[in-house]
């Protein structure tokens, strides 16, 4: 008897424990989309300084180019980044996303022609 009483209470604990989201939903909640099109963005301002492009300009600092082009600022970008993030699957989804607009602007940028990238090296060489 006792052990059904320990189990139904550890299933209890179990179900109220998985209902409860890890992370809450932030005050100002970025659209997917939108949190796409800023990690895109955000990839193109680190490749132009990874690159040494930043020697010919001055770019933005990230937090500068959010609150200027998104009218976001660096602590909500991060609460929405810890919310996406908590849902692996959909965070997963969210960059194969970023990545397919990466290379489709890579193609724009190469005459139609796709980067060939050997995956196990990388771009670097």
């Amino acid at each position: 008897m006792k052990k059904l009483l320990f189990s139904v209470l550890v299933l209890f604990f179990v179900v109220v424990s998985c209902k409860q989201s890890a992370v809450e939903t932030p005050k100002n909640l970025i659209d997917e989309n939108q949190m796409v099109a800023i990690i895109f963005d955000l990839a193109l301002l680190d490749a132009m300084k990874s690159q040494g492009l930043n020697t010919q300009r001055n770019f933005p600092t990230a937090g500068e180019f959010l609150k200027k082009k998104y009218k976001v600022d660096s602590v909500t970008f991060a609460a929405n980044s810890k919310y996406y993030a908590a849902d692996i699957a959909n965070y997963k989804k969210m960059y194969e996303k970023v990545r397919t607009r990466l290379n489709e602007e890579n193609m724009k940028a190469n005459g139609g022609k796709p980067l060939e990238v050997n995956q196990e090296e990388g771009i670097v060489k």
